[in-house]
């Protein structure tokens, strides 16, 4: 079971004004962000509660089975880049981020495979 996620209407409208041009309007491999966008709580800007990851949004996160930490932000495609731990709202692990909010824990899938929870810690919101 996926948990409740909250997006806000400015980054609703960003995302599938994105999601609908070309070359994006038929990867198949956003499909996974699609679905998140689909069940989302979608809210006006000036509603949008504290500690909900949101474009730019940088948020701690600890692996629950380690107990280690770190710092990822929710970028747009542009601004993604691994090196500075800017994450690609495109790349499954960025869809599987947006709208989480401080507390929730998901369930996350490495790129090596592997199978670990994440439980989100602190998010603070970016420009």
């Amino acid at each position: 079971m996926k948990p409740e996620i909250i997006v806000s209407t400015r980054d609703l409208e960003r995302l599938e004004a994105l999601l609908s041009k070309p070359p994006t309007r038929n990867r198949s491999d956003l499909d996974g962000l699609r679905a998140e966008l689909e069940r989302a709580t979608v809210l006006d800007d000036d509603e949008m509660p504290e500690g909900v990851i949101a474009m730019n949004s940088r948020a701690r996160f600890r692996e629950e089975m380690s107990g280690r930490e770190y710092d990822l932000t929710l970028a747009w495609p542009h601004d993604a880049g691994s090196s500075d731990g800017k994450v690609s709202i495109f790349s499954p692990a960025g869809s599987a981020l947006l709208g989480l909010s401080v507390g929730q824990i998901i369930d996350w899938h490495t790129p090596d495979g592997h199978a670990i929870q994440l439980k989100v810690l602190d998010v603070t919101q970016g420009a």
